[in-house]
């Protein structure tokens, strides 16, 4: 059973299997189907205000987001190649290996604390193009908070 990102429900049997057999899973599960359907419903409408907005969160990122690269370029001594708004979705930031900056426009639907913690994220990769303790280490060199500001990303 699926519930797709367009709020289709969707059941697969086997061939073999007669419709009674197949109405009484799905009564079984009546409870999961509710629950999760009204989840991707909500996902849905949020997606749908995310992307209307979409034009004034880029615009706003693009106010934003130079300014704090600058600031923590400055204080790490790490400099990116270029810095790019995206609309990504899946992704807050990414450093390419030719150093290019890239930040989703989505990112603008948190609190400044979480938008730094990414910016820096993002710069440190200039250095460390990993996940690892220098990395991560290097993180908290600069901001020691940086494990309570990416829970605000969850």
């Amino acid at each position: 059973m699926e519930i797709t990102q367009d709020c289709e429900i969707i059941v697969r049997a086997p061939l073999h299997l007669n419709d009674k057999s197949i109405a009484e899973f799905v009564e079984k599960h009546k409870s999961w189907i509710d629950k999760n359907y009204r989840k991707t419903v909500e996902k849905s409408q949020i997606k749908k205000q995310i992307i209307g907005n979409k034009d004034e969160l880029m615009k706003k990122a693009a106010e934003i987001l130079p300014g704090r690269v600058e600031y923590f370029s400055n204080i790490t001594g790490l400099k990116p190649a270029s810095v790019k708004i995206t609309a990504a979705a899946r992704r807050f930031g990414s450093c390419s290996s030719k150093n290019t900056i890239c930040f989703s426009y989505m990112l603008m639907h948190y609190p400044s604390e979480a938008i730094d913690y990414v910016v820096l994220h993002e710069i440190a990769h200039i250095k460390y193009h990993n996940h690892s303790a220098d990395f991560y280490g290097f993180i908290g060199k600069y901001m020691p908070d940086y494990k309570q500001r990416e829970k605000l990303l969850k």
